[in-house]
């Protein structure tokens, strides 16, 4: 992938969860809790649980597949790799266009609160909050989360404070009846269960921003970890304060007027804070509405300028949308996005094309629990999520049966609503997008009658995605590293001899039969064109019944010729480094992980030439090995490392996540043991993790 089309992973856990809950708190807590009182009476904070759970599937497999494909576009680029461009087209289309609805909404939301305190037209306030918003996006996605944090921490003071307040008052003074006298809460259910359910449903729409973390998964740091914990924290938290919150609300408000508040949450306010001067308490709770609505446009613009970066990427969309700018930012993509927005506020009615458009959501919820399915049933090895879908495929039925139910409870105008983008979206990949687009979903992978369709560049995408996320902790490489074998190819060797001879080796070795070596290490697989490096060479294998991977690397200089076969044309590359790498046989992933380890250590400038430059094995896996997590330390008299002379390396203390691998003694390289006593002018190469290794550093390569 161009430079130009990448950016920069700059987002950590926190920035995921404040991106998250930001997009979450505004309409959800500060203006539909009364109005969704209609459906169902007191109990509809109940309401708000069921909502929360009943978006558990959309959120476990929104996290499966970020986990294994963090890119930019979010549900447009599951969508697009699973089920392929045409129905990635309507999805990216779709939800780029309902998340734009809700940004802009949320926005005039900001302007709305501020003429509480300001005489001024709530939509020039609201513009003027999309041009702030873009400046910060222009900046660069880690600034916009600063900022996002900075709303998100206020919001949970004020909101944990209210709940706080309002408990205390509720349960633990004389002045407000508690729920069981409370006649607020006579009758609880109004309308039935139908009614608990329609609620559910009219409160839906306040978790959609639970989801929107997906399509700034490529800038996010450790996606494996940060995207599904990120994500489970803020539907934790969020619903926690939806089901309080409006507890609270319902305690303290008369019913008739509930059901028609528009601002519940500051009417609630004007009962608690009495301890606080004056009105300071409802304008602690205005300000936090206006955070709330500021939070979610700014997640907004985030996450809904990533669609039109990815589509552009793709080919979908015009290239210009692809590129990104000195800071990290899709500038084009933003700049169509913040004109989008203010558009709508200038234009539309905000609130009942945010419930539109929340039906088109529930239909790409639908679709991603599907993707889940066939991305499982594709068997495309390169599909390695780090956080997989409990209860599979169960949990994703009943995802798709809960999406198809709310879309009967949003009315029929919802559903034209999303018919006329699945129309718009058809005709633009038809009359645009079509001749651009070779690929298919992996939905062709998985029906044997589609076979014919089977888009090979999809395994090689997932295996450069892999490349990007780099090894999984717990994975052996550097452990492999340490413990291959080196060979030395004598001049005249030719491919199918050296084959022989390193699976002759690792036969011995591993006790394997050398016969079904020699056949995998020459079985072509579908990502072998995504191995392909000039002069170098990866065979692997799997095998059975082994517990580790092994690695044997042998360095041919001038080289070995290794016949090549493309198509009918046959041809001969010239290889000088060989990787021969044996994997356990239930261990596909891991060995993709390692090759994909393996071949971010080759794509290094100059590699083949540093690797035959190297005078020792040591040296070897030095430079194979060469990161932030190892360092070499030569014994010498008269430095701070001479204390270790003379030792049993049992005897000396290193941090516990640290480990001496490899000593070089006399020129000879050994992996050492408890018992080894270190000598003067021993070389001991050190591994473990980064922040021990540089404490390390620090220690002894100042004096060596």
């Amino acid at each position: 992938m161009a430079k130009k089309e990448k950016l920069k992973k700059e987002l950590g856990l926190f920035d995921v969860f404040s991106i998250s809950t930001g997009a979450m708190f505004s309409s959800g807590f500060f203006l539909l809790p009364g109005l969704a009182s209609q459906y169902t009476g007191p109990s509809v904070f109940i309401g708000y649980l069921v909502a929360g759970l009943l978006i558990l599937p959309a959120m476990f497999s929104i996290a499966e597949i970020s986990t294994a494909l963090p890119r930019s576009g979010g549900a447009y680029f599951f969508l697009d790799r699973s089920l392929g461009p045409l129905i990635g087209t309507i999805g990216g289309l779709g939800t780029y266009l309902a998340l734009v609805f809700k940004t802009a909404f949320a926005i005039v939301g900001i302007g709305a609160y501020a003429a509480f305190f300001w005489e001024v037209p709530v939509k020039t306030i609201a513009i003027a909050a999309t041009f702030f918003f873009m400046g910060l996006n222009l900046i660069g996605a880690k600034k916009t989360s600063r900022l996002q944090n900075f709303f998100v921490i206020f919001l949970l003071v004020v909101l944990g404070t209210f709940l706080v307040e309002g408990l205390y008052r509720i349960f633990f003074t004389e002045g407000i009846d508690k729920p069981g006298v409370n006649s607020h809460f006579e009758p609880f259910f109004t309308h039935g269960f139908e009614g608990l359910i329609t609620t559910a449903g009219f409160v839906f729409v306040s978790y959609l921003g639970l989801t929107k973390i997906a399509s700034v998964a490529e800038e996010i740091k450790n996606p494996e970890r940060n995207i599904p914990l990120g994500m489970l924290l803020s539907l934790v938290v969020t619903a926690t304060i939806y089901v309080l919150g409006v507890f609270v609300m319902v305690s303290l408000i008369n019913p008739a007027e509930f059901a028609e508040d528009l601002a519940p949450a500051a009417s609630a306010a004007e009962h608690l804070f009495k301890w606080l001067p004056g009105d300071l308490g409802t304008y602690l709770m205005i300000g936090a509405a206006m955070a709330a609505f500021a939070s979610t446009g700014n997640a907004g613009l985030l996450s809904s300028s990533r669609y039109p970066f990815a589509m552009g990427r793709d080919k979908l969309f015009p290239p210009m949308f692809s590129k990104v700018g000195k800071s990290g930012s899709p500038i084009s993509s933003i700049l169509l996005t913040t004109a989008l927005v203010i558009t709508f506020i200038l234009v539309f009615s905000e609130e009942g094309i945010a419930k539109l458009a929340s039906t088109f959501n529930l239909i790409i919820f639908m679709l991603i629990n599907f993707a889940v399915i066939v991305f499982r049933k594709s068997s495309i090895e390169s599909y390695d999520p780090g956080f997989k879908s409990p209860f599979y495929p169960g949990m994703q039925v009943v995802g798709i049966f809960i999406s198809l139910v709310l879309i009967v409870y949003m009315g029929w105008m919802s559903i034209l609503f999303s018919g006329l983008i699945v129309f718009l979206a058809v005709v633009w990949y038809n009359y645009y997008a079509r001749g651009k687009v070779k690929r298919e979903g992996a939905i062709f992978h998985w029906f044997a009658l589609l076979g014919k369709h089977q888009h090979v560049e999809l395994e090689n995408e997932f295996m450069t995605i892999l490349k990007e996320k780099g090894l999984r902790q717990g994975d052996p490489f550097d452990a492999t590293i340490i413990n291959s074998k080196i060979i030395n190819t004598q001049p005249g060797q030719d491919f199918d001899g050296l084959v022989e001879q390193v699976a002759d080796s690792l036969s011995r070795q591993m006790d394997l039969d050398k016969a079904v070596l020699i056949k995998e290490f020459q079985t072509l697989s579908a990502i072998d064109s995504a191995l392909l490096i000039p002069e170098i060479s990866i065979q692997y294998a799997r095998y059975d019944g082994i517990a580790e991977p092994t690695l044997h690397i042998v360095l041919a200089n001038p080289g070995v010729a290794k016949p090549v076969e493309k198509g009918d044309i046959q041809s001969v590359d010239h290889i000088r480094v060989f990787f021969f790498l044996v994997n356990p046989a239930k261990e596909i992933r891991l060995q993709l992980r390692m090759l994909s380890r393996l071949m971010n250590i080759v794509e290094r400038d100059d590699f083949v030439e540093s690797m035959i430059a190297q005078s020792n094995e040591r040296e070897i896996k030095e430079y194979l090995l060469h990161n932030e997590r190892f360092i070499t330390v030569r014994l010498l008299k008269d430095t701070t490392q001479a204390d270790m002379i003379g030792k049993q390396l049992k005897d000396i203390k290193f941090p516990a996540d640290v480990l001496v691998a490899i000593v070089e003694r006399d020129g000879r390289s050994f992996a050492p043991h408890g018992f080894t006593v270190l000598q003067e002018n021993d070389v001991l190469t050190i591994i473990g993790e980064p922040r021990s290794i540089k404490q390390m550093f620090d220690f002894y390569m100042g004096t060596a």
